[in-house]
């Protein structure tokens, strides 16, 4: 990582960074920039061109209605008309061949009191508005029945079955039976001067010439590139009832439907969708706008779009063509902007090798005369003068160096001879102070102790002589109370042993390794007790020791307290006490969690502990001190998840 750091900071790359940077990071750089911003331009202008395409398609779809409505007008205020009113006869072969001329699918005369067919005229804004005396036309959506009822068959005509198409809105539905008409009426006088409206209507379901028209005006021929298509649609609701979008190359996409984002946007919200769309099987640059009907609601959408794949096949040929043209001139301008850089480095490297020759300790190395006579050859020259006095002052600090190092030598030596004494004495001076703090501490609570012992005992005897002859009722509890005060006289008597032995022990330091183990089980017999731990003892020792047996008691209770520790769910806590050539052995084990190999190397440095803020790391530490000033061993092992055993040996005192 490092190697490659020094490489990317070395003056041949920040040359080569320097010569290169604007041809291959910068220009490209701003030349994706550019074609970015361009490539978003085209596609506002392809969105605008379609949007002025969709206001081509609404503005001949209105002037479509404004037509049928003049057209229908003009028939109602006809002579013919009124010359055919109150001729049944006349009347219908007048409306028959009007309904011919004007490429209308019904056409009929309404009044207040009649209905063509069952059909209800009077429930239509526009029939209402011819009545009031205004000539209208709208959108209108009418059902099948409704249909039929104007023109039998129409509702047949109208029919479209639907077919089923990717991401559009989910439908049970199987068949679109309603029709989508340009709905006109043109108000009549009546001769008996009632009001009555001239109604007529153009189904644009499956009107192939109503749509073709649209496509026609709006994408006349080469107003779009080769390989385009331009494609007009009319929904009712989200089914396409009139298009020119074709499933096949002779079948055109009837009964498909848009897709759920688009009914969405435009439907749902009323909205004119301006973007790229997926049309039945292939991308378009689309426009949607909703149609509204005569009641004001959104029923259906006038769709125009082209196909937008040429228009992405020019985008990338010209962005290749630009890509081509860029590496070309790279590819002529890169190495001359190289073959300049080198004359830089190539003098700046020879002076980096020599600088890493003296690094690896040639001081020899030397830059030389290269010939030139440039600023770098001077630079040069003058780094060559450097290292001559580099090479100089490098002899006289070796010279002084040999002499510091010898001085400091001498003073390095008198500092560990100091060093091992002072680690000597403060070792001591820990195990003396907690000696002497557990001594102190321990015969002040021993004889605290023996106060109230003494006192309980007295009151015993009292009640015994105040019982007299009924004292035999409560022997049995008077023996209990003897047995335990004489229980805690012994360990109070044991306390003050480890306390202050040299005041109970008959010959100083000459100790019975199995009576201070038992000792020690004594003082240690709560916390065995309470971690529910099982004591196996072997003292089949008999030979005498020379050690403090306040010492070998700190040493025990330690390792029996460690041991205690070991097994937090209780287990088996072994002591065993042999004979053994020239000395005595001592075992302590436990059935707990053991240590690790790692662990157990360091469980007798000063400070080292396991037990975190609960222990201070000098136990086993100071107990090893203690052995080994008593001439023996303190040795550990251990299986983890097994146990561990620690064993102590102790040489025999001389019988003597």
């Amino acid at each position: 990582m490092a190697r490659r750091w020094s490489v990317l900071r070395s003056v041949r790359v920040r040359l080569l960074v320097i010569a290169l940077l604007p041809m291959l990071v910068l220009l490209p750089l701003l030349l994706g920039s550019t074609m970015m911003r361009w490539s978003g331009k085209i596609d506002d202008i392809l969105i605008s061109k379609v949007n002025g395409d969709l206001t081509i398609a609404d503005q001949y779809l209105a002037r479509l209605m404004d037509m049928s409505g003049e057209r229908l007008d003009a028939v109602a205020g006809s002579v013919a008309l009124q010359q055919a009113l109150g001729q049944k006869t006349a009347l219908a072969a007048l409306l028959a061949e009007r309904r011919v001329a004007l490429q209308l699918d019904f056409l009929y005369l309404a009044t207040k009191e009649t209905s063509p067919g069952g059909f209800q005229p009077g429930a239509w804004p526009v029939v209402r508005a011819a009545w009031n005396g205004r000539a209208e036309s709208a959108i209108d959506i009418l059902s099948a029945e409704a249909l039929d009822q104007l023109s039998p068959g129409l509702a047949d005509q109208a029919a479209i079955r639907l077919v089923p198409t990717v991401a559009a809105v989910a439908t049970a539905r199987q068949v679109e039976d309603r029709g989508m008409i340009i709905h006109s009426a043109a108000p009549v006088h009546l001769p008996d001067g009632r009001r009555a409206a001239l109604v007529g209507g153009r189904l644009l379901n499956r009107n192939l010439d109503f749509i073709d028209t649209i496509n026609a005006l709006v994408y006349r021929e080469q107003s779009l590139p080769e390989g385009s298509r331009g494609t007009a649609t009319l929904f009712l609701e989200d089914v396409r009832v009139s298009t020119n979008v074709r499933l096949f190359e002779n079948v055109r996409a009837l009964g498909t439907r848009v897709s759920a984002v688009v009914r969405a946007r435009v439907l749902d919200e009323g909205s004119v969708w301006l973007d790229r769309a997926f049309v039945v099987n292939d991308w378009y640059i689309s426009a949607y706008e909703p149609i509204v009907d005569s009641f004001g609601t959104r029923v259906g959408m006038l769709y125009v779009g082209y196909l937008e794949t040429p228009f992405q096949h020019a985008k990338t040929v010209s962005i290749l063509t630009i890509i081509l043209v860029f590496l070309l001139i790279a590819t002529v301008s890169v190495p001359i902007f190289l073959r300049w850089a080198g004359r830089i480095f190539l003098p700046l490297e020879r002076m980096t090798q020599t600088i890493a020759r003296v690094e690896a300790g040639d001081l020899q190395a030397r830059n030389g005369d290269a010939g030139d006579s440039g600023e770098i050859a001077q630079v040069a020259g003058h780094f060559d003068d450097l290292l001559d006095q580099i090479q100089e002052r490098d002899r006289l600090l070796r010279d002084w160096a040999n002499s510091l190092e010898q001085k400091v030598e001498e003073r390095t030596a008198d500092l560990r001879a100091a060093n091992r004494k002072l680690e000597k004495t403060t070792e001591r001076l820990i195990i003396s102070e907690k000696l002497a703090a557990v001594g102190e501490i321990t015969a002040s609570v021993a004889h605290e102790i023996n106060n109230p012992i003494a006192v309980i005992q007295g009151n015993v005897e009292v009640a015994r002589s105040l019982l007299a002859e009924h004292a035999e009722a409560v022997e049995t509890e008077f023996r209990l109370i003897d047995d335990q005060i004489y229980r805690i006289g012994s360990i109070v008597s044991k306390l003050l042993h480890f306390a202050r032995p040299e005041e109970y022990s008959g010959a100083a330091n000459v100790i019975s390794p199995a009576e201070v183990v038992r000792d020690c089980l004594v003082l240690t017999r709560h916390q065995i007790a309470t971690n529910g731990i099982v004591v196996e003892t072997d003292m089949a020792a008999d030979k005498n020791v020379l050690m403090a047996r306040t010492e070998l008691q700190q040493v025990l209770v330690n390792l029996i307290l460690n041991a205690v520790h070991a097994m937090p769910e209780g287990g088996t806590l072994s002591l065993a006490v042999r004979d053994v050539t020239k000395g005595v052995k001592i075992e302590v084990a436990d059935s707990g969690t053991g240590i690790a190999p790692e662990t157990l190397r360091r469980i007798f440095d000063p400070f080292f502990t396991t037990k975190q803020a609960q222990g201070t790391g000098l136990g086993l530490s100071i107990s090893q001190t203690l052995v080994r000033h008593a001439g023996g061993t303190l040795t550990a092992s251990s299986v983890p998840g097994e146990g561990s055993l620690f064993t102590i040996f102790l040489p025999q005192t001389d019988p003597q």
